[in-house]
């Protein structure tokens, strides 16, 4: 349990926002540190304006429990929990550069995303124009790479100080994919918002258009149909085996294995062929809607998706063999770019990333809602936190999220897909956490006297992840990087929104 004074809610719920207490910041504060003490974790930490005052508003979760709680507080300044609460150090940078509160006692208060404060008229900085952490001594040199990189790909800037080919630290800058996206939800839902989700981080369509579709089901006060669930999370698993396949092959390309490189490369297409015979978009484009779904499955086609299911499976498996028994590649999995589990508990990492550090952190079992809170989903551990663990639990995963698949289409329930969704209801906060094949989505949504977007927060789980990334390259050689990097596969567009 957290700080009584913190209201509770289960995931995918809401609460009058009147019940959620407004507390004076040092006991906030005061509640936060003890919950992560108990081993609570921070989701959510942000900021809204109320007439001529902020009001800050956290959200922990208690994976033991099943249960979250929230709590709120009018703020001016801040006085930092990161020296003794790690996992808060990019919450708080994010609410100075947002909001120009004074943050004291942060290590240090580096921009986020190089934007324009939401409140004042300071003009942005330039992306990436900042002070970098630097390392002096002999024979030390600095690395910068990007934010252009060779290839398609997002841009970000990597920062390696090192000795010789030895990594001693790396500072990761993003902020160059930020697009507005929360400011332009509030005074919703309306007819953009739900694309505005599908493309919050477009590989993970269904995990955040999911996580909406529950904000505004709790907050109207109605439930989307079994069978609307049941299709949600098939398309939720296909995702993470689509995504989890095309990882498998990119590390298996990055250490030069180039069969198993090409057959996951071809497989990733099958499993996004999948998710389209369920709704016409390979990446799940259409498909969660508030209330249920937007296409039913009908025999022929559940039937067609079965049969596909079962070749990608028995070809995925042959694949991922190929990586476990080569010796050449577990000699570059093995002991590379380790997080250990006490590291990935302080930073607050979540997702695969997390589990492969041994943490328990998998929102399908520990905060079900859903088709999750009626099928068992093993969560997978594997607790050496290098890349072989991280490409292993991925594999783990991807057996069980067919098997999940293969018995929710057997089983798929009867009925409509879709519910009428009402009016939402007003001063009230809500709260959906999802699962996505990256790790946790987090959408917290507060509604106004009639019923709009107030505030409507997002994080990503890159938003948690990408320090983890530098933290796992310390001591190692820099020319592991590309691996490391793709181990953890995390997204530039959904930390910057």
């Amino acid at each position: 349990m957290t700080d009584p004074q913190l209201a509770s809610l289960a995931n995918g719920s809401a609460v009058p926002l009147a019940d959620v207490p407004r507390l004076g910041f040092e006991v906030l504060r005061l509640a936060i540190w003890r919950g992560i003490e108990r081993g609570l974790r921070v989701c959510s930490l942000f900021a809204r304006p109320i007439d001529d005052q902020l009001e800050l508003v956290a959200v922990l979760a208690d994976d033991r429990a099943g249960m979250l709680y929230a709590g709120r507080a009018l703020v001016e300044e801040l006085t930092s929990l990161v020296p003794t609460c790690p996992q808060l150090h990019l919450f708080e940078r994010e609410l100075a550069e947002q909001w120009s509160i004074p943050v004291t006692g942060h290590p240090w208060l580096k921009p986020v995303r190089f934007h324009a404060p939401y409140r004042g008229d300071a003009p942005a900085q330039q992306i990436g124009v900042t002070d970098y952490f630097t390392v002096s001594g002999d024979e030390i040199h600095e690395v910068a790479v990007g934010p252009v990189h060779a290839g398609v790909i997002e841009p970000g800037h990597f920062r390696f100080q090192c000795h010789g080919e030895l990594v001693l630290h790396l500072e990761i800058s993003l902020g160059y994919q930020h697009r507005g996206v929360e400011r332009e939800l509030v005074g919703g839902p309306n007819k953009r918002t739900i694309h505005y989700m599908e493309t919050l981080a477009g590989d993970t369509t269904i995990g955040h258009a999911s996580a909406y579709c529950e904000v505004v089901e709790a907050l109207a006060g109605i439930r989307a149909t079994p069978r609307a669930y049941a299709l949600r999370a098939i398309a939720l698993e296909l995702e993470r085996l689509a995504n989890h396949t095309g990882d498998l092959g990119a590390l298996a390309g990055d250490v030069g294995f180039l069969p198993t490189a090409s057959f996951c490369g071809r497989l990733r297409g099958d499993f996004l062929n999948a998710t389209a015979q369920l709704c016409g978009s390979r990446f799940g484009r259409g498909l969660c809607r508030p209330g249920g779904v937007g296409f039913d499955l009908e025999p022929a086609r559940l039937s067609d998706l079965q049969a596909r299911l079962t070749a990608a499976e028995r070809d995925v498996a042959e694949a991922a063999a190929l990586l476990w028994t080569s010796g050449s590649v577990m000699t570059r999995f093995e002991e590379t770019g380790r997080l250990t589990t006490e590291a990935a508990r302080e930073l607050g990492i979540v997702g695969p990333a997390a589990r492969a550090s041994g943490l328990r952190r998998d929102v399908r079992k520990t905060h079900p809602t859903g088709l999750f809170q009626l099928v068992h989903v093993p969560i997978s551990i594997v607790d050496s936190g290098d890349v072989f663990a991280r490409a292993y639990v991925r594999w783990l995963e991807i057996e069980r999220s067919v098997e999940l698949i293969r018995e929710s289409l057997v089983e798929l329930p009867r009925g409509a897909v879709k519910r009428e969704v009402t009016a939402l209801r007003p001063d009230m906060l809500a709260v959906a956490l999802c699962e996505g094949w990256r790790g946790e989505v987090c959408h917290v949504a507060i509604t106004d006297e009639v019923g709009r977007f107030a505030a409507y927060k997002v994080v990503d789980p890159s938003f948690h992840n990408w320090i983890g990334l530098a933290i796992a390259m310390r001591d190692q050689q820099i020319s592991d990087f590309p691996l490391c990097n793709k181990s953890f596969n995390l997204s530039y567009c959904g930390h910057d929104l």
